[in-house]
């Protein structure tokens, strides 16, 4: 038997590049302290590549990129970011038609869940497989079909990704993933997919072969992204699913997604069933609730609209019961259909949430996207660019209120984590259109929640300016062109912040986080183009520094 367990910065590619000098972001070496601003975003520029920028002290590691083979290579794919319908790169000159792909399918790599797990398999029984691995799903592919693959941070090039699964225990194909997170109640990781018509919501095994089993019959089918449980094994799910363009508001699109808890009746079993309900939010505008109205005008311009976005209010909320296994059974179901049927409150876009560490669960901060274009006729007074909500548990009951209120230059929030118990992570995924009219690419930002943002002079700390590879350039320029169907630009996405414990106490709000310190590690995927996965790394002190 042979065996290589490598130390994390022997990546499978070069070594770490900083990109800016190495000064120490945290002055007395804690991973608490003051993460220095990066100016401003990279700016989109027709024809040209540009540089991941970090927070100084910060650096950057490959561990996987797009290219990567995969060590068990199958029918749909062979590498860790395409597919095998054509080659990475298009040949000189040639131009996509609708008969005619000039690049293989972006498979596209998506939130990234970190886990140290011992005695894990893989394709190769000769090989001691280590025991720190990164697990994601992808959220594009050929015909919509999905797959889950696992980075192994202790292997050798050849061992570095494994192809975990493709389809479920009944045969049928993966979707396309937007979400994770481990459940450490039945030991299983829980993969979303934004498809109302699809598997929304599956459970994989973490050991090679991964065994995959479809749960949407008993959590519903809808857009599902954000992923997150508590202590008692409740989930909390966030969708997006883009609403209607208004006819006064072209630009702007009806608020058509909701917040959905599931309390099941076993946490060790999810296929037991259990109640899925959705977050209402009490209006204070009229009696009873924010719920979805059949005019998108109406609804996107609305007094409800206008007060969730306004600095200082508080909402009453509750959890309504949509769906119970015991009573309608466990066929699949539309949980935003049946959302809106029970008076829940619709969001524009919710991605993504958290709890905040130090709260016993009782506090989870999630964001709204909004509607990605610098046109939108909602602005920032109604949530056209978004926003980042604080939702207060007590039970069923809780509290809603604006944390911040996005504006043009901090729009598209997606993925997120805490980096202490007071501050929070939210990453851009602002789109190619508003990068163009912004001229600006994605940008991570670091939020204190202690920090009050209805002053203008407090903004959030920009700690990494995103790059755009030579890949995503060219992809950028072919996009709208008929038949092209990879996305342009880069995203942030897959940002995560972990110990990778797999016990209860591993659950992400458990514990307060320590950034580079006792076991905590922090990963994000460079989503299209090069589809690079990165760990983040404090930039080597220097005897200066001393």
């Amino acid at each position: 038997m042979h065996y290589c367990v490598t130390k994390v910065l022997a990546t499978v590619t070069a070594a770490a590049i900083t990109l800016l000098p190495a000064a120490p972001a945290f002055a007395d070496g804690s991973s608490t302290k003051t993460l220095t601003h990066v100016p401003s975003a990279n700016t989109k520029t027709p024809g040209f590549a540009a540089p991941n920028i970090l927070s100084p002290g910060l650096t950057e590691v490959l561990v996987a990129t797009g290219s990567s083979k995969l060590e068990n290579p199958s029918d749909l794919t062979s590498y860790y970011g395409y597919d095998n319908d054509g080659p990475m790169l298009p040949a000189a000159g040639d131009l996509p038609s609708l008969t005619h792909k000039v690049e293989a399918s972006k498979t596209e790599g998506d939130k990234n869940t970190y886990l140290v797990l011992r005695n894990q398999h893989g394709p190769d029984a000769t090989y001691e497989y280590g025991e720190h691995f990164l697990f994601q799903g992808h959220e594009l592919g050929v015909n919509g079909q999905g797959y889950i693959t696992r980075i192994n941070l202790d292997a050798d090039g050849a061992h570095r990704v494994t192809l975990m699964a493709t389809t479920d225990v009944n045969g049928k194909p993966l979707p396309t993933i937007d979400g994770s997170t481990w459940y450490p109640f039945s030991h299983k990781l829980l993969f979303t997919s934004e498809s109302g018509s699809n598997a929304s919501v599956v459970q994989a095994t973490p050991d090679f072969p991964s065994t995959v089993e479809d749960l949407s019959g008993i959590l519903g089918r809808g857009g599902y992204e954000g992923i997150q449980s508590d202590r008692e094994g409740r989930l909390i799910i966030v969708e997006d699913i883009g609403g209607k363009t208004g006819t006064a508001n072209p630009h702007a699109r009806q608020p058509n997604s909701f917040v959905y808890r599931f309390v099941p009746y076993n946490a060790f079993d999810l296929k037991a069933g259990g109640k899925l309900q959705v977050l209402q939010v009490k209006s204070r505008a009229h009696a009873g609730a924010i719920v979805f109205g059949t005019d998108a005008d109406a609804d996107i311009k609305s007094q409800d609209t206008k007060d969730l976005h306004t600095y200082g209010l508080q909402f009453a909320t509750t959890w309504v019961t949509i769906h119970d296994t015991a009573v309608q059974g466990s066929a699949p179901f539309s949980a935003n259909a049946a959302a809106k049927l029970a008076g829940g409150t619709p969001f524009k876009r919710p991605e993504n949430g958290q709890f905040r560490p130090g709260t016993n669960f009782s506090e989870f901060i999630f964001d709204a996207t909004g509607d990605t274009s610098a046109l939108t006729e909602a602005g920032s007074e109604f949530g056209g660019f978004g926003a980042i909500f604080r939702l207060r548990l007590t039970g069923d009951s809780g509290l809603l209120s604006l944390v911040y209120r996005s504006d043009v230059m901090h729009s598209g929030f997606d993925n997120c984590a805490f980096w202490d118990a007071n501050r929070i992570v939210f990453v851009e995924d602002a789109g190619d259109t508003l990068h163009t009219q912004r001229n600006a690419l994605d940008s991570a930002f670091l939020f204190d929640l202690n920090a009050d943002y209805s002053n203008s002079n407090n903004q959030p700390i920009r700690i990494l300016a995103e790059g755009r590879d030579a890949s995503a350039t060219i992809d950028s320029q072919f996009g709208g062109m008929p038949g092209f169907q990879n996305d342009g630009d880069n995203e942030i996405t897959g940002w995560h912040l972990s110990d990778g414990d797999a016990g209860l106490n591993g659950l992400l709000g458990a514990k307060v986080p320590k950034p580079f310190r006792d076991g905590w590690r922090l990963f994000w995927n460079q989503q299209h183009g090069d589809n690079n996965a990165w760990e983040i790394l404090p930039a080597e002190k220097t005897e200066a520094d001393d």
